[in-house]
Parts: C-alpha cells; structure tokens; sequence
C-alpha cells in the first residue's frame, strides 16, 4: 500500500501568463527602485507589472549547491517588461508548454520573482506564490496576477531551484557545505525571496506586516515545509496550502545523501568531490530523477511538517488547506497496473464498499485521493486550529466544457479559479458563465483571507474548522459540509499516522 501512497509526480497542470489589455502609449512605463536598483516594469488595465527581479545571486560555479547569497547591485533602468528564463527542467521538445506550465528558455541564473501591483497600492496586503509541479517543473512568471492586483493585492510569484539542483544531497557536498545548511535549496530559496518580500514590498504598495504565502500541489507542500521552519517564521503572516499533502515520512540526510549518489550513479555520472559535482554539465542534471522535495536535513529542517504539527512547531497562523476531489489524475488516465491494484489493502473494501462496487480500479483512485490529499489535509486543519483559525475546504467544481466525459476536479483544477483566468490553454470562448461564476467565488474567498485573515465569499458563511468537522465544498452545489467521508477519512488516517514517527 506504502508504494501507491508515495513517488507522486505532482504538478501543475493548468495556467499561463495572461496579458490583458496592453499599455497605452500616453501611460508611462512604472518604475520602481528597490534594494539593488530601479526597475521599470508594464502596466495593463488592472495592474503595474515589473517581471525578472533578481533576489538572489546567480547560483552557479562555486555557488551550485549553496545557500542562496545577496543579489548584485545595478546601474540605471533595469528592464522588467519580460519574464526571465525559467529554472532548469525538463522541456518539451516541441516548445510547448510542460507539464509545470513552463516553456521558453532555461538558466542556472533564474532566482527572480515578479510583482503584481495595484496602480495606487499603499500597504496593500500581499500574496507570495509558490508554484507547483514535483519540485521539477514550473516558473513564476507562468501566472499572471493582475485580478490580484485589480482587487487591491500585490501579488508576487517565484522561481526557486527545482529538481537535482534544488533538492539534492551528496556526501560530497555535506562536507563542503561545513556548518552552513544543505540539501534544501528550494527551500532556501523561497526564504530568500520572503525576505526580499519583506525589504523591498512596501516600495511597491504591499505592506511587508501583512504577507500570505499560497501555493498548489509541490508549492502547497513548501509552504507546509516553510510554516515548520523556525528561520522563515516571522515572513509571512498567513497560508494557503492548495493539494499540498501533509503526512510526510521523515528521511534523513544521510538518506538523502545515499539517494543522491544513487541517482547520479543510475544516470551514469561519476564524481567525488563537490568541485566535480559543480563542473557538471546542467543539461546532465536535469535527466537526474529522485525523490525530490523538502526534507529533514537536520539544519534547516529538522523534522517533517507533520512531527512539527504534532509537536506545537508549526507556524500559528491563519490557515486554508484543501483538496480536490479528482486528485487521482495524478495516477494517470488508467487503467491501473495489476502492481498497482494489487497494493490496495483488502481491508479497504470495508470502509470504501461504494467505490469497491464500482471495481478495483475505482477503489484504488479514491484511496490514493483520501491517503495522500484528503486525510492529511483534514489532519492538518484539525491541529492547526488548536492556535490561529484554520479553514479545510474541498474543490469538486468540473468546468462545463468538460462535462460529462470528466466527473471529478483533476489535481490542479482549481487553479484557475483561484486566480480568476485560464491561461494559455483555454481560449475564453471555452468558457462558460458558470465556470465564471466559480471563478468570482473562489478568487473572493483568497482575497478576503489575504486583506482580514478569514474567507469571505458568497452568501453561506465558511465556518473555521473545529471539532464539528465543517468543510466549503466548491462544486456544482457549493456550500458547507459536516463530517465529509468522515468514516474514510478516519481510517486513512488510522493506518498513516502510525508510519510517520509522530512525537
């Protein structure tokens, strides 16, 4: 069963950068001056938009695999009309877009972010977005944030180190790295840019006091690994965690470590010392594939998300955490393996006798949905409300074009209702009144959390998660839901929790 629970290829499937209308001519290109210099960016109807800001220094030569280090200071105008190159990653090779959104160019010197900014922003709330896509995939500037912006939110997207040059650990590097952490670049990385968030903000019309960082699937998972980080405390004042799991296994450096040496061994790369590690072509890095993700190195963190939870170290702030119903995408379009059937516990079919009815194939999806999302988001919830409020929501809604050949909201589904646009890969004629109507909800609900701390949208009142067990269902039907699959829900949790070295 552990195997079907685990190895995700979790992604973002969905978005792209949306231009809305263009500059006037007789509107003067914005510009801003923040720590390393001006910037002058592009404006559309609903937003001031500055693309391409360093916030770290290039992290290439002696600085691949470190900490992330201040980003140099520049003379003059820097351009920020244009996204930069995204990390490196796996590309299509016929230029579209993969399976993280990004396309386009590729470079080791990619840590850069990009801001949203309402025109007459003045300490405005601010919303830091961490995208998805298996710790391997995607870029910041795939979103666009001007409905944030329209709305009164500064909103920032990232990029951060993905893959074998994010989340890697070797014995080699352990032991260059001295007592500097290693292992969680990414990681890193994302605290690099809050703090360059909580620096230079304000310059922009966001007020530094007030941050929300959200994020989907691989993003929702850092945002988890942020809030149990004690070194990102205090740079964010709320979360919003979209598929992000939640029950994670602790592994060690040393496992990693073990891990990474595999890995380069399996792709056929030699090299024992962190200078022959650092020659490595980036196009050999990128084919490396591993478990990658935040994990306990021991410095940085130094428990999973989950043990921090159980243990009172998690981050007291409020909260919104949830799932889709149709997480099972992540599984492929099927069938499913006999290897992959055959993991399903028999015990199972007692608790999910609807979904066994309908056939193996059925009752494994719905397993691996409640296992790896629902449960964990669930459990989340539960603990986080002990402080600050938390909020559990449940997204359903399936988009009227897809109707009836799609039953169930994909991973990543929700995104674009988060956001309130659809990106490159839905022309708007594809979309309905209905799926604008989902979009208005939603994206009221993630505005309002990020301006007071709570979700106000439409008629029915979100109430805060507590022993009742009440979730928002944003479906068909949307409203709240009292002890959604509680029995479900129950048992996977049963069987998870005792596997996850709890205190």
């Amino acid at each position: 069963m552990r195997a079907l629970w685990i190895g995700l290829a979790v992604a973002a499937l969905l978005t792209g950068p949306a231009s809305g209308q263009a500059q006037s001519a007789s509107e003067a290109a914005p510009r801003v001056t923040v720590e390393t210099g001006a910037v002058v960016g592009t404006a559309n109807d609903r937003a001031r938009i500055f693309r391409n800001i360093p916030y770290a220094a290039p992290p290439v030569g002696p600085l691949r695999w470190t900490p992330p280090r201040p980003a140099a200071k520049w003379t003059g105008d820097r351009d920020a009309a244009k996204a930069g190159p995204s990390c490196p990653q796996p590309m299509n090779a016929d230029g579209s877009p993969n399976s993280g959104g990004a396309n386009g160019p590729v470079s080791e010197d990619c840590l850069q972010l990009n801001v949203f900014a309402p025109k007459q922003a003045k300490a405005a709330p601010v919303m830091v977005w961490i995208h998805g896509g298996s710790h391997r995939t995607g870029a910041g500037w795939v979103y666009d944030g001007s409905n944030f912006a329209r709305d009164g939110v500064v909103v920032v997207t990232i990029n951060y180190r993905l893959g074998a040059l994010g989340y890697f650990a070797h014995p080699a590097l352990t032991k260059a790295a001295g007592a500097e952490p290693t292992g969680n670049f990414g990681l890193m990385d994302q605290i690099a840019a809050l703090w360059w968030v909580q620096r230079n903000i304000a310059k922009f019309g966001g007020d530094p006091a007030n941050v929300t960082v959200f994020g989907e699937s691989a993003g929702g998972m850092s945002i988890l690994a942020l809030l149990a980080t004690p070194q990102a405390k205090g740079l964010y004042h709320k979360a919003v965690v979209q598929s992000g799991l939640g029950w994670f296994e602790p592994k060690t450096l040393a496992q990693k470590e073990a891990e990474g040496a595999g890995a380069l061994a399996k792709a056929g790369v030699t090299a024992a010392t962190a200078e022959d590690l650092r020659a490595l072509p980036v196009e050999t890095l990128v084919k490396v594939n591993a478990q990658f993700g935040p994990f306990t190195d021991g410095r940085l963190m130094t428990g999973t998300a989950t043990q921090a939870l159980a243990a009172g170290g998690f981050a007291d702030v409020p909260l919104i955490i949830g799932w889709n119903s149709g997480e099972d995408s992540l599984m492929g379009p099927g069938p499913l393996s006999a290897q992959q059937l055959s993991q399903v516990p028999p015990m199972a079919r007692a608790v999910y006798r609807e979904e066994a009815a309908e056939g193996d194939e059925r009752l494994a999806r719905a397993l691996f949905t409640d296992r790896i999302f629902g449960g964990p988001a669930r459990w989340v919830a539960a603990k986080a409300s002990g402080g600050r409020p938390a909020w559990l929501y449940h997204f359903s809604y399936v988009a009227t074009r897809m109707r009836p050949r799609v039953t169930t909201a994909a991973h990543a589904a929700e995104i674009p209702y988060v956001w309130g646009y659809w990106g490159r890969r839905t022309p708007m004629s594809l979309v309905s009144d209905e799926d604008k109507a989902m979009a208005t909800l939603m994206h009221a609900c993630w505005v309002t959390f990020a301006k007071a701390g709570a979700p106000k949208c439409g008629t029915e009142p979100w109430p805060a998660y507590d022993s009742s067990d009440r979730l928002m269902e944003f479906g068909a039907q949307s409203g709240v839901r009292t002890n959604f699959r509680k029995a479900k829900l129950d048992a996977v949790e049963a069987v998870a929790l005792p596997t996850l070295r709890l205190p």
